[in-house]
């Protein structure tokens, strides 16, 4: 959420802002509401005082004996009571209808941001790793003999429906392997604390975080009013939910892995083969709350979490920034990184890492407060480290051999069992 003074003192920067975000919101927008507004208050304030002084009055017509002056003043009271009632009211439908508006802004852009329309126009800025030589044609992760039985599609219909999945035997446990191989990786090596946190939250969590109120159709919301969380960017990133941190307990590191729940609308057609794509799956996330100060560095060593997952699992990738018109509604910076898959014989997203300065901690009312200093906002990170079923997807087709079997990355063989390859028939050897 925008900071109203932000507005009010330099609209035009806003409006370059929104036009770069392509938003239709301009100051002008914002500023009528907020006039109108703070014009009730003032109102009120003013009526509170007529009625003050009117109430001061009545007793000393009382005590004079003027009837007519006595009963005039208390008619006056009861009016201006209502009145201040009633502007009060006005007042707090005014305050409502601007918290939405700026709750439906996007966040400003950081300046490093590259202009572009879309995911075609994100700019590159590291590739690690030379896609293997097959010599022969690669195939998708669901076409690999050794693949196939692990994999139940028409279990998971009947189960759920479309874009759901069952995972049976050796590739169950490649993929339960790889969370905890995640999870160790960025609680051993990159200083992450290990948190468990509900994948069901209070309507107020994805207000936080910004999933609400514009992409409330991007969820699922239960019949007694919670929601199935997106990822755990939610429940993380709210866990200091109205708090006051003290500014030396900077920075705060968490990652969490959890079942993620997304409606996917709009993107019908998109992805609908394979585990791609799915309303139900999993993801190691990473959340860090920091100081303003510190943000874009904890930005780029978020990136380099999830980049040395990839580089781990000797899967190649590369890094991006998004442009303007692909970046995510809370973001000031995004990094998306891909991996390559030979499948489909292109890169595409494993991770997205987004810096959202203080936008998310306002509406959390989340802040940090020096020695002797006023609490001000946080700046909240959040990214991918990484999705376990993309990364299930990147490790068979990477891994893949012309007899079907699958050849796993030596991270993954003490969570294994020692096992190092999956067979053409689905047996872990």
């Amino acid at each position: 959420m925008h900071d109203i003074k932000f507005i009010r003192e330099t609209p035009d920067l806003f409006d370059a802002a929104m036009a770069r975000r392509g938003s239709d919101v301009r100051a002008a927008d914002v500023l009528a509401i907020d006039a109108a507004r703070r014009a009730k208050i003032k109102a009120a304030e003013d009526a509170k005082a007529e009625q003050n002084a009117a109430s001061k009055q009545v007793g000393a017509a009382k005590a004079s004996g003027d009837e007519a002056e006595f009963e005039r003043l208390r008619a006056l009271v009861g009016d201006k009571k209502a009145e201040v009632a009633a502007l009060g009211d006005e007042a707090k439908a005014l305050d409502a209808q601007l918290t939405d508006l700026l709750m439906s802004v996007p966040n400003l852009l950081d300046a490093s941001v590259p202009d572009g329309a879309d995911e075609a126009d994100n700019v590159e800025i590291k590739r690690w790793g030379t896609p293997r030589e097959m010599g022969f044609d690669a195939v998708e992760h669901f076409e690999i003999a050794g693949v196939r039985g692990g994999m139940d599609f028409e279990t998971a219909a009947k189960l759920s429906g479309s874009r759901f999945m069952v995972l049976k035997g050796a590739v169950a446990r490649i993929h339960r392997a790889l969370a905890q191989f995640m999870v160790d990786t960025h609680v051993d090596h990159n200083g992450l604390e290990e948190t468990w946190a509900p994948v069901l939250v209070r309507e107020e969590m994805m207000y936080g975080t910004g999933q609400l109120p514009k992409f409330g159709e991007d969820s699922y919301k239960t019949t007694n009013g919670w929601w199935m969380v997106p990822t755990a960017e939610v429940p993380l990133t709210n866990v200091w939910n109205g708090e006051v941190v003290d500014a030396s307990a900077l920075p705060r590191r968490m990652v969490a892995h959890t079942q993620c729940f997304r409606s996917e609308a709009g993107s019908a057609g998109r992805d609908t083969a394979g585990m791609l794509r799915q309303h139900q799956f999993e993801k190691v996330e990473m959340v860090s709350i920091t100081h303003p100060d510190d943000s874009m560095a904890e930005h780029d060593r978020m990136t380099a979490c999830a980049e040395g997952i990839l580089e781990a699992l000797e899967l190649p990738y590369r890094t991006v920034v998004l442009c303007t018109g692909d970046i995510g509604f809370g973001a000031i910076k995004t990094h998306d990184i891909e991996v390559w898959l030979p499948g489909q014989a292109s890169y595409r997203e494993i991770s997205s890492v987004s810096v959202c300065g203080d936008f998310q901690a306002r509406r959390m009312n989340t802040r940090f407060k020096e020695a002797g200093g006023k609490p001000q906002f946080v700046h909240t990170l959040n990214g991918s480290g990484l999705a376990v079923g993309r990364a299930l997807i990147a490790v068979l087709e990477n891994g893949q051999n012309a007899d079907g079997s699958v050849t796993l990355p030596a991270a993954l063989h003490p969570y294994l069992g020692g096992k190092t390859r999956l067979t053409a028939e689905g047996l872990l050897v």
